[in-house]
């Protein structure tokens, strides 16, 4: 059977916003420009394709933007495809549109949209963005190297006012049920302890003996990093005071780690992405998540992908112990 030629293809986010996306989505549109393909982006992520929000992405749409933070198709969550009502309405935009398939940038819950919509017969390509970096099937997500510097910044200017006080600070940084941000940003600036989803908090260990160890060791100021998974940092602050007398300040980096110009490393794999993601399709496969494997790319197919689990390397979290437990 003849292969059936790509004319037209949408791209979306959707889900959190990630640095990099923008990159990602100039690359989609870029490549299909290349392989002779239209691109249409839709705004709004899967509501966007319910309700018929487009534009039509071209080389004016997609210049300058390879370095903005953000995604100029917005990004949101939405209730109603999740009913089958909605993704027939969603369907029928493809069809109103003539888009022969949908690249979808985001996370999980985006896949898990591309996987009911590729079931209604629409071809789907997905790109894992998100800063928790917590997506089985790929070593990398788009925006997590962003996210970790900037979560880096804000803690390393913390430390230099908690270092002139001698004081505890206790930091939560972003991740959802993961702990990958928080631990690759404890060990980059030298936390006192950071807590984890994915370890059990034995908070005498873990937060108490560290904060000990390192005094002895030295040290008159102290960082906790708390993932947002593993519990509140208000909540931990407190039991640090009742513990040990300190006196912590708080910070929540929150959304601030969503937000600025993506780093290299997060531009370069999006534009990666979105390039195989496209020559993909125009070759003729669909269904898969373009996912980074050893430095390389490959495809893995939804459903499978979906089924991944990605485990915290905790070899990591004992580097971190060792190594702050004799001081700053």
């Amino acid at each position: 059977m003849e292969q059936r030629k790509i004319k037209r293809i949408g791209v979306l986010t959707s889900g959190g916003d990630s640095p990099g996306m923008n990159a990602a989505v100039r690359a989609v549109a870029r490549t299909a420009m290349f392989y002779g393909i239209e691109c249409v982006g839709i705004r709004r992520g899967w509501q966007g394709l319910i309700n018929s929000d487009f534009i039509i992405l071209n080389g004016d749409m997609t210049r300058h933007i390879l370095g903005r933070g953000g995604t100029i198709l917005y990004t949101a969550r939405s209730e109603e495809f999740m009913t089958e009502k909605g993704r027939e309405k969603a369907v029928s935009t493809c069809k109103m549109l003539g888009l022969d398939g949908v690249v979808a940038i985001g996370g999980d819950g985006t896949f898990k949209g591309a996987l009911e919509l590729s079931r209604l017969g629409v071809p789907v390509m997905g790109i894992p963005a998100t800063i928790d970096n917590d997506i089985g099937c790929s070593n990398y997500t788009i925006g997590f190297d962003s996210a970790c510097n900037t979560a880096i910044d804000c803690i390393d200017k913390l430390r230099d006012t908690m270092q002139s006080h001698e004081r505890c600070s206790v930091v939560e940084v972003m991740g959802r049920h993961a702990g990958f941000l928080a631990l690759y940003v404890g060990i980059a600036v030298g936390a006192t302890s950071v807590l984890v989803p994915e370890h059990e908090l034995d908070f005498q260990k873990d937060v108490v003996e560290q904060i000990q160890n390192a005094r002895l060791a030295g040290a008159t100021h102290f960082m906790v990093v708390v993932a947002e998974g593993a519990g509140s940092a208000i909540d931990i602050g407190e039991r640090i005071h009742e513990a040990l007398g300190l006196d912590p300040r708080v910070t929540v980096l929150g959304h601030i780690q969503r937000g600025g110009a993506p780093t290299g490393r997060d531009r370069e794999t999006a534009t990666r992405m979105g390039y195989y993601a496209v020559k993909a399709f125009a070759e003729g496969r669909t269904g898969s998540i373009i996912c980074t494997r050893e430095g390389g790319i490959v495809e893995v197919p939804i459903e499978e992908a979906l089924a991944m689990q990605k485990h915290l390397q905790m070899d990591r979290y004992e580097i971190l112990r060792a190594i702050a437990s004799v001081g700053h």
